[in-house]
């Protein structure tokens, strides 16, 4: 497996070197996250290609279908290529109709990581994730009881590294606290830059920070700003926005979302676009 130029790596950990353009595995599967996709084997297409065109960072969850994207990724790409890394998280179930219930008890957390191994065919789990509602609503509760759970999982090797996801500063540093943090993966794109200084903590500290919904948060055909540079730069609005978002912080890393082959290169393009100076100052009165 080969890394084109264009996609830069980053290294959280001794032993984690992931492209800082990924793929978010979530829209495999059927609407609403619920459900096997539509076709099947255009899904395991879209796996393969991203693979083949250099990607070493998949994310994904066994809570996306349930269960249905992680046997994808199996199906797909199991044996996995030496260098690929699967990050996923835990903290949420679903019922029967598809709905998303938080699931936090320490052995809850615990049972999701076994479910993630067996489904992903893995004995241990490169990167997992402490997903929480509670904590995406800017809460500054205490997470030291779940991550703690999982910490003991990463002492046992069935994880590698830690991350975090919807969290703030502080229960960062209160994770921290307990056991290495790789990575934190919180909503941030041109329109929501509600994050910007924990994003500068992460570069600092070298943990790669995943946007999540990096295109989310606004409709780009309705920023006259980002059309216009995108115009000039002869690129799509979504490259555009992709690129602002490397080129924001050393540590951003990026897991755009795509059923399709096509515009997953697309979105892989977007990581060999320079945006110039004049270009990023007006891009960031997006968020003004």
């Amino acid at each position: 497996m080969t890394t084109p130029a264009t996609l830069q790596t980053l290294t959280p950990a001794e032993d984690l070197t992931i492209t800082r353009m990924g793929y978010g595995a979530m829209q495999l599967a059927g609407p609403g996250v619920f459900g096997p996709p539509k076709d099947k084997s255009q899904a395991v297409a879209v796996l393969r290609a991203a693979v083949d065109e250099g990607i070493t960072h998949i994310d994904t969850s066994d809570f996306y279908g349930p269960a249905v994207v992680n046997e994808l990724i199996r199906q797909a790409l199991h044996p996995y290529p030496a260098g690929l890394h699967i990050v996923t998280k835990v903290g949420a179930r679903r019922d029967d109709k598809g709905a998303w219930i938080p699931s936090l008890a320490p052995a809850d957390l615990k049972a999701q990581v076994y479910d993630n191994l067996r489904h992903l065919g893995l004995e241990t789990l490169d990167v997992v994730n402490l997903r929480t509602a509670a904590l995406e609503a800017g809460s500054t509760d205490s997470l030291s009881e779940q991550f703690g759970a999982l910490a003991e999982l990463r002492e046992q090797g069935l994880i590698r590294h830690l991350g975090l996801s919807g969290v703030s500063d502080a229960q960062l540093t209160e994770a921290q606290a307990i056991a290495p943090v790789v990575t934190v993966q919180n909503l941030y794109n041109l329109a929501d830059r509600a994050d910007d200084s924990l994003v500068d903590r992460c570069a600092a500290e070298n943990i790669a920070y995943a946007a999540f919904f990096p295109l989310g948060g606004f409709s780009p055909l309705q920023s006259q700003e980002l059309a216009t540079v995108a115009a000039q730069l002869g690129a799509s609005q979504q490259q555009v926005a992709l690129a602002w978002l490397l080129q924001r912080s050393p540590s951003m890393v990026l897991i755009p979302g795509t059923s399709s082959v096509a515009h997953l290169r697309d979105n892989i393009a977007a990581a060999g676009l320079a945006l110039p100076a004049d270009a990023v100052t007006a891009l960031d009165t997006i968020a003004r």
